[in-house]
């Protein structure tokens, strides 16, 4: 079935294939004609299916089909999404697919000035893509006027909520128009995502792509046992082989990263480390090598686990068991994407031991864990730096000091200002919102 069986607007298809693509995804066959008739949908993949495409090429559709009734200052489609770099990532898509269409794409997150972004509220847009915290941070000043928005994405819609966005998304939603189109995809279909859904949509058509969880097919799970004080031997051990060309490596912590990127780097292996205490300039430097292949290895936080789309990566490597199970699925979903094939290395001590058995619960199969093959468990562990003992404080972090980048804390409550028509609250006037980057 190609794509212009799926009665997408000429322009559009042009600029899919300018783009490669020549055969939509599963995710995309049944998504797109759905959302081009207007019903609410819940598109239920894993990652590297194609989902943003299969609400991006729908909603440009439907744009161009409808009168535009976008004047200054207003927004006509509203894309929400948990991460910084995933913003950019949509944006990008989005970008790109209406190359020929003339639409006008605005972004919206945390970690850059807000004037650029104020000022793009201000003009109008086809399309926001738009992280909860940074809108509802500009929203509370007085900037953007949603009354006009004719569709609502809520893109990782699971991830949002294990965020802890669910009281932004709330208040953004009471400034919308009740009559809109609204579309909401998940890696995953939780008991609070179909709370969600009897919340924010009607009569939504489910549109469910493979096993609930499940990591992808093409994607093959290795797991060794390894004692905690031998993690970053064994890392070095495995990156011996040249296989090995395009490594994320996974951290549980902001420090923990820091300090596996920096005994990296004393090996002699090209890497950069990404998370929370990152600038944004910081992180899109480090993407852009990677993407590049200027450096070997990049070290992440849970925060790269689903706003990273990076083409190629061979080797996904679980240097810490995620906090939340459920992490595990999309960390892993990094390689192996569309047709692709990828490993994923996880190493499990003995503390892991109980989260291995409910992660077996959870992909519903068993999951094999034993040695490494010429690694050598009996040596000694490198003495520790005082470096390692280290420990960053970050009041957000709990008791893992693990990372909780883009959770609203606190709340200076406020209105979108709307410039023409009917006005929707949007909160109540207080202090100014605090915390970490949105």
């Amino acid at each position: 079935m190609p794509f212009a069986s799926l009665g997408l607007d000429a322009s559009i298809l042009k600029a899919v294939a300018d783009q490669g693509y020549t055969e939509p995804t599963p995710i995309q066959k049944a998504a797109i004609p759905a959302v081009i008739e207007g019903i609410d949908v819940i598109g239920i993949a894993q990652t590297g299916t194609g989902k943003t495409a299969a609400f991006t090429l729908p909603l440009l559709t439907r744009l161009l089909r409808t009168a535009n009734n976008t004047h200054k200052g207003r927004v006509r489609c509203l894309i929400l999404a948990p991460t910084r770099e995933l913003v950019v990532q949509i944006a990008e898509n989005v970008a790109a697919y209406s190359r020929y269409s003339g639409a006008v794409v605005a972004t919206c997150y945390g970690g850059v000035s807000e004037r650029p972004q104020i000022a793009a509220l201000r003009r109008g847009c086809d399309f926001l893509v738009a992280t909860p915290g940074r809108l509802l941070d500009l929203g509370s000043q007085g900037h953007g006027d949603l009354s006009s928005v004719e569709c609502l994405v809520l893109d990782e819609a699971d991830r949002m909520l294990d965020m802890g966005f669910l009281p932004a998304i709330n208040t953004i939603v009471r400034a919308l128009p009740p009559e809109r189109q609204t579309l909401m995809f998940s890696a995953t279909l939780s008991r609070e995502i179909e709370t969600l859904t009897k919340q924010y949509q009607r009569s939504p058509k489910l549109i469910e792509v493979g096993r609930r969880a499940n990591p992808a097919e093409t994607v093959t799970q290795l797991l060794f046992e390894c004692p905690g004080a031998l993690k970053q031997v064994m890392l070095h051990h495995l990156l011996k082989d040249e296989a090995m060309n395009m490594v994320l490596v996974f951290a549980r912590t902001k420090h923990g990263a820091d300090r596996v990127c920096r005994k990296l780097d004393g090996d002699g292996v090209s890497c950069a480390a990404i998370h929370a205490n990152r600038s944004q300039a910081q992180r899109q430097r480090a993407l852009q090598a990677f993407k590049n292949g200027e450096i070997r290895v990049l070290v992440a936080t849970d925060i790269a686990s689903r706003g990273i789309d990076v083409e190629g990566i061979s080797h996904v490597v679980n240097f810490d068991f995620p906090d939340q199970i459920e992490d595990y699925v999309h960390r892993i979903g990094r390689t192996g994407r569309a047709l692709s094939t990828g490993t994923a290395v996880t190493f499990i001590t003995r503390e892991d031991l109980g989260d291995l058995r409910r992660l077996e619960r959870i992909v519903g199969k068993h999951l094999h864990c034993g040695k490494l093959q010429g690694f050598d468990y009996t040596q000694q562990a490198p003495p520790r730096t005082p470096e390692d003992f280290q420990r960053h404080q970050d009041p957000r972090a709990g008791a893992h000091n693990s990372e909780r980048e883009g959770r609203p804390q606190g709340g200076r409550h406020g209105g979108f200002r709307a410039s023409q028509g009917n006005y929707r609250p949007f909160g109540r006037p207080g202090t100014r919102r605090s915390g970490g980057p949105k």
